[in-house]
């Protein structure tokens, strides 16, 4: 990206303002192209043409988990109160019946992020076992999971154009007497989906097996239990489900959050050998106050906060590496916090690191990224009670309707506090789109474009409030539920300025960006 000077407009050194109103309200000045404040903390060129390809994501790289237990029905996170009174961890889960996943509301919104793949999977799925009618668990399980509820997953899907991924019962009931797992319930599991007519994409052995003390796992189970384990379900999944992808391990905790790992991913690696077809690991930047945890919003848009994200993916690179070099790797489960969410995680402020970690993973050839959760507690995308888009929902929307599965390279901004990420448009031959996001809180950045564009900005009168405005207009369901009209701002050639703490997707319609071109033969 090409050092650019910025024209003056006279007005010499004042400070950067936004405008606003008598009643004190943003006004739409802060979208305005040019300004005379653009250079305030450094500016760049952007010629979209010229953007060279590094690399290709899945086509469904974007992705989303519905838990188990939203699926059988049970105890999950608690949401916060909407009051700001203490939270009583001795009080973090509440009862919740199963989710309907019947309900036309979030089978269109789910729909309008496809394709996608749904993972259903959680701690809860380790000890849920799989029958034909609903009941009571047998001994060695904590849950069930009827036929009829897994009809709904399956339909869910297919309505949806999601690909299941998920991961199979582990607790002592699905073991035979010397503690050796026993593919029993998963193949049934596996026969019931294909009489269903459905297919399971890609699965993992177990849900975080790094966290023994509360895996479900059998008493004093460790790195030789797993790896014994794990050539079992290989060995029964290229025989019985050749066609179904294996992910692994599916670990978490190997970094300094959200809490220590019982058994280190290196030792599973290490018992279990080589087979899976995805490397898999989890990542949460922290663990929410459910859980204990005590982080300040103030830090949510700060480079050690989003840079968590890195380095997760620096320790399970190296370990992908070491015993399964050159296989694709797949975060399956993420979100801001672990258990359930954190305070701000449903509103703005958490829509800069859901969209920095998508830029940041696909940049460094992360294939697919899984969001904890779709519609369950504080960081599900949509409100669990009326199903209705979040901040990160529309964020996640505009991705999906703007970044393909070609990976650009935006070169590095002037400030550290620009961030920018690129991709070929999904649907327009020769298309760019370009994501910037502002995290400085007070000043304003400025990029110069060398072509027109058109320009769609996040940004909210409270970073820690539920609803987002696009450019300038308060996104919200239309009275009919469906989803609005996201219309684009054009935007000529010249400078443009990124406001504080505001988030804008760029697309180049005309770049001619030869990247972004079809390939055909003798062309």
């Amino acid at each position: 990206m090409k050092k650019h000077r910025t024209a003056h407009d006279g007005q010499g050194s004042r400070p950067c303002r936004t405008g606003r109103t008598a009643a004190g309200a943003i006004t739409i000045a802060l979208l305005t192209a040019a300004t005379s404040c653009a250079a305030r903390a450094g500016n760049g060129t952007i010629a979209a043409a010229d953007l060279k390809a590094i690399g290709a994501v899945d086509a469904r790289f974007q992705s989303y988990n519905i838990e188990m237990v939203e699926v059988t029905g049970g105890r999950f996170w608690k949401p916060y109160p909407r009051t700001a009174r203490a939270f009583d961890q001795r009080d973090r889960y509440s009862a919740r019946p199963p989710i309907d996943l019947t309900n036309a509301r979030l089978r269109r919104l789910a729909a309008a992020l496809s394709p996608a793949y749904l993972r259903v999977s959680g701690t809860w799925a380790n000890a849920t076992f799989f029958a034909d009618a609903p009941g009571s668990p047998p001994p060695g399980f904590n849950a069930v999971l009827s036929l009829e509820q897994w009809r709904g997953v399956v339909d869910f899907a297919r309505a949806t154009d999601a690909e299941i991924v998920t991961s199979f019962a582990i607790s002592p009931g699905s073991r035979n007497a010397d503690g050796t797992w026993q593919p029993g319930q998963a193949q049934h599991l596996v026969d019931a989906t294909r009489a269903l007519g459905g297919r399971i994409a890609a699965a993992e052995f177990m849900n975080e097996p790094t966290l023994v003390a509360i895996s479900g796992a059998p008493a004093g189970y460790d790195a030789a239990a797993y790896g014994r384990d794990f050539r079992i379900f290989r060995e029964w999944m290229r025989r019985t489900a050749p066609e179904t992808l294996i992910l692994g391990p599916g670990s978490v905790g190997d970094t300094p959050s959200p809490s220590g790992a019982g058994i280190t991913t290196r030792d599973l690696l290490a018992a279990s050998g080589p087979g899976v077809d995805r490397f898999s690991y989890h990542h949460y930047n922290t663990i929410s106050p459910r859980c204990g945890g005590h982080d300040d919003p103030a830090q949510a848009l700060s480079e050690e906060w989003l840079a968590r994200t890195d380095a997760a993916l620096k320790t399970y690179q190296a370990l992908r590496d070491a015993f399964e070099p050159g296989k694709p790797i797949w975060l399956t489960e993420t979100a801001d916090a672990a258990c359930g969410g954190g305070r701000w995680d449903r509103t703005f402020l958490d829509t800069f690191r859901y969209l920095d970690q998508l830029g940041r993973l696909a940049r460094a050839g992360v294939q697919v990224v899984m969001h904890n959760t779709l519609a369950a507690s504080d960081y599900g995308l949509l409100d669990e009670a009326t199903f209705r888009p979040r901040p990160s929902y529309w964020a996640a929307l505009l991705w999906r309707r703007l970044m393909g599965t070609i990976v650009l390279d935006a070169g590095k901004a002037a400030s550290p506090d620009l961030h920018l990420y690129a991709h070929c448009h999904p649907a327009m031959e020769g298309a760019a789109a370009l994501l910037a996001i502002n995290t400085s809180r007070r000043a304003s950045h400025a990029l110069t474009l060398s072509e027109s564009a058109e320009r769609y900005t996040l940004h909210a009168a409270r970073l820690q409030g539920p609803t987002v405005q696009l450019n300038g207009k308060t996104l919200a369901l239309t009275a009919d539920g469906g989803l609005p009209r996201l219309g684009a701002r054009a935007t000529p050639a010249g400078a443009i300025r990124l406001a504080p703490a505001t988030i804008t997707f760029l697309v180049f319609p005309n770049a001619a960006n030869p990247a972004c071109l079809p390939r055909r033969s003798g062309l």
